[in-house]
């Protein structure tokens, strides 16, 4: 695979970690919360610094495959949800084991699709004279 200029990685990056975010605000919706930053670091941050430690040795932008962004997506949304989980000393019972497979599952489909659409844009704009 070709190594992608810093642009493209900055690209993916960002849409990756809206991703993210974009589950905290699904989530809070679906909930019935306030929308709201601190509820949306609240849910997203854990999983986002996470992600953001694990990406550089799983080379998820210097080297973007389907495969590294699952591994990086497998770590990071399970860590993260641990962590979130850690931080608002909330029990682990089985609402930990309920979001943690929301987490993955909703998450997993936002990624996908983000990562589809951006492979397409990409393709199209190296296409162009």
């Amino acid at each position: 695979m070709v190594r992608p200029d810093r642009r493209v990685s900055r690209i993916l990056a960002w849409g990756d970690a809206l991703c993210i975010v974009l589950f905290a605000v699904i989530g809070l919706q679906a909930h019935g919360e306030p929308l709201s930053l601190t509820g949306v670091i609240r849910n997203a941050l854990p999983i986002l610094l996470v992600w953001w430690l694990v990406s550089p040795f799983l080379r998820t932008y210097t080297r973007p495959s389907w495969q590294n962004l699952l591994y990086t997506w497998a770590i990071a949304v399970s860590a993260g949800v641990w962590l979130r989980f850690m931080a608002l000393q909330k029990p682990f019972d089985l609402g930990y084991l309920i979001f943690w497979v929301v987490a993955l599952g909703a998450t997993l489909v936002l990624l996908l699709a983000w990562r589809g659409l951006a492979l397409v844009w990409l393709r199209q704009l190296r296409s162009k004279p």
